[in-house]
């Protein structure tokens, strides 16, 4: 089979963590007997530096023609540090979504069993934890309208809905569920907001088409408490976009490290894989981010592409680094650590 992959490294640690990524993913290939044509793109500062735009059009019409994105990270303090910038590599990430059609972020949070005990949780909350959070990515407060009035002194952001957003992003949540333990929560704030109110009105007006998914409907502020209490009573969330973005980073600490989740950001025609941590600036070029939230971000885009075999390959032996100590220092807790390129050789080499 023969794959075309945009590659988009991005900033900070981007670049790095991609190039493990990819010589895993070559690994896999040459086992299983697939050619993978890799397409690098610039995006985010380092487009900027290049050619003054976060997501330059360049850049779109590689990740439209793909069969799948594999991205890196997106940011730099530079900008971060200036509320004047007119330009930020965050609003390439948001154009990229709306140009590209990536409605719902897929965050799904597991522990490692030779890792249960490095989560700040206790073993026995979160021993079994199994859940997907679907965000819906393209709507919400990041894209109504906003501004500022009264000479500067008030400032707006405006939590927007449309009907057909909440639709699409909660079937593709029932469709998840269906294969999983058939439960499915709506996460919202319907009893302040009016565009939650709408969120649960589209998921119930659903239910009927889907009789054998058991849906429950909680309150935002509950499912933040509950989730560090007790994340085994979720299989399947769905939620608006600025709850996802808060509820989904809470949950990656489940697992013990924020470098270890991947994600993908699913749309009608091309998808996107990503690790769910940052850039990272303070580690770029020192070999010491830890890349294997990008590689199991690899093996989602394989079993998206229905090849399970070579997604679950990458899994085993991400297992295998971390029950035999093959980890950067972020996990090594004064032990024997390995540079991010040693770990990518070492995964690579044992596939």
């Amino acid at each position: 089979m023969k794959l075309n992959i945009a590659l988009l490294a991005g900033d900070g640690i981007g670049p790095e963590v991609i190039d493990q990524a990819v010589k895993v993913s070559d690994a896999v290939a040459k086992k299983f007997g697939h050619e993978i044509n890799w397409t690098p793109a610039l995006t985010g500062a380092a487009a900027i530096d290049a050619v003054g735009e976060p997501y330059p059009d360049e850049t779109h019409e590689v990740c439209a023609n793909a069969d799948a994105v594999l991205f890196g990270a997106i940011g730099h303090p530079r900008f971060d540090n200036d509320p004047s910038a007119k330009v930020r590599p965050e609003q390439g990430l948001l154009k990229m979504r709306q140009k590209l059609g990536l409605f719902a972020n897929v965050r799904p949070t597991f522990t490692f069993p030779s890792l249960i005990d490095k989560s700040p949780l206790k073993k026995e909350r979160i021993e079994g934890t199994d859940l997907i959070i679907l965000r819906e990515l393209t709507g919400g407060v990041y894209f109504g309208e906003r501004g500022r009035k009264d000479d500067g002194n008030t400032a707006f952001d405006t939590m927007t809905y449309q009907r057909y957003e909440i639709d699409r992003l909660a079937r593709k949540g029932f469709e998840m569920a269906l294969k999983r333990s058939k439960k499915l929560c709506c996460v919202d704030k319907a009893n302040v907001l009016e565009s939650s109110r709408l969120w649960r009105e589209t998921v119930q007006n659903l239910e009927k088409e889907y009789p054998e998914v058991e849906v429950s409907y909680e309150f935002v502020d509950a499912v933040a408490m509950r989730l560090v209490q007790w994340p085994k009573a979720y299989d399947v969330i769905i939620t608006a976009n600025l709850f996802g973005d808060i509820l989904t980073d809470e949950a990656s600490v489940i697992s013990g490290s924020m470098g270890l989740m991947p994600s993908s950001s699913v749309g009608s025609k091309v998808s996107l894989y990503e690790p769910i941590h940052g850039s990272y600036p303070q580690a770029a070029g020192k070999n010491i981010a830890n890349p294997l939230a990008t590689v199991l971000s690899a093996a989602m885009l394989f079993e998206d592409l229905n090849l399970a075999d070579e997604a679950e390959a990458i899994r085993a032996v991400v297992n295998k680094s971390l029950a035999e100590g093959v980890v950067t220092e972020d996990l090594a807790e004064g032990g024997k650590s390995f540079g991010t390129s040693e770990v990518g050789d070492w995964l690579a080499a044992n596939i």
